[in-house]
């Protein structure tokens, strides 16, 4: 299940307010730099002002939001930590970072440790679904709603964006699980997701590699060649299988770096991240000039 809440809403799961089948879809709308500060000299903070659950998906594509503001591209954030917690630096941090770049963008606290992966992955579909259809205070381009994965989270995205019915139009992938086989798959993620000793069958079916098409979306992809925890052979098994579909992608991979990154303010050499997916945002026409 989905519920929508503005980023400033004090909500946790684990207060055990929510069902553990709860989803909750943070929302971080991009502002112009006249609202910012009209926000703050009146010491209003809340982006959003309601809650909801995903059930009015009335937005007609191409409608403006209810403040008549312009259309922007929209980014749905899936931080990494093993299917077992969710690790914060991979979720507002970058939010607040595809802001500053013009990008709406909204941090999904997914399901983690004891769930049903199909329901999982129902809920990233169902908020992007939202994202695209559902009535806001601001408006998104439907056709460029993005969405970024960081290691677990990437499996995630990933897996969503090649097996879902509700896709991304564009996709980022951080240091991402990719396969589910060993020698190459991180056995955590694995676990949670799948749970013990999985047949091959099945884990063929949610490997990333093995369910790439031609419709899965153009994707960039970045990681670090001695990442010890997941195996820089991930990423490189998606590219191929990217490239064998002809779908689009850029893939970088550094040197030197240990897992879990982030925005990677602690490595100079890596943050080039940052730059390197800016610019392909830009010729996606996420990003415009001068944003």
């Amino acid at each position: 299940m989905l519920l929508v809440c503005a980023n400033n809403e004090q909500l946790t799961k684990e207060e055990g307010r929510f069902p553990k089948e709860t989803s909750l879809l943070f929302l971080y709308p991009a502002l112009e730099a006249n609202e910012v500060e009209d926000k703050e000299q009146s010491g209003d903070k809340k982006d959003i002002p309601y809650m909801k659950q995903n059930n009015d998906l009335s937005r007609k594509q191409g409608d403006q939001g209810q403040g008549g503001d312009k259309a922007r591209p929209f980014v749905l954030v899936l931080p990494g930590g093993g299917y077992e917690h969710l690790a914060e630096h991979e979720g507002e941090p970058i939010a607040r970072w595809l802001n500053s770049l013009g990008i709406h963008a909204g941090v999904l606290h997914y399901q983690v440790g004891d769930f049903e992966f199909t329901s999982l992955i129902k809920d990233v579909e169902d908020a992007l679904q939202w994202v695209r259809e559902a009535p806001k205070e601001w408006s998104v381009i439907p056709d460029q709603v993005g969405m970024i994965g960081f290691s677990a989270g990437g499996h995630l995205a990933s897996i969503a964006a090649t097996t879902g019915v509700e896709k991304p139009n564009l996709l980022l992938l951080s240091y991402p699980v990719i396969s589910l086989h060993s020698p190459h798959t991180h056995e955590g993620s694995r676990d949670h997701f799948l749970g013990a000793n999985p047949n091959p069958e099945v884990l063929n079916a949610w490997s990333s590699d093995q369910q790439v098409t031609a419709e899965t979306p153009p994707t960039f992809i970045w990681t670090t060649a001695d990442d010890s925890v997941v195996p820089v052979e991930n990423s490189l098994l998606l590219s191929a299988a990217l490239s064998r579909n002809k779908v689009p992608f850029e893939l970088h991979v550094f040197e030197e770096g240990r897992h879990g990154l982030g925005l990677s303010d602690d490595h100079a050499h890596v943050k080039q991240w940052l730059t390197l997916a800016e610019k392909w945002l830009g010729q996606h026409h996420y990003v415009k000039k001068g944003t």
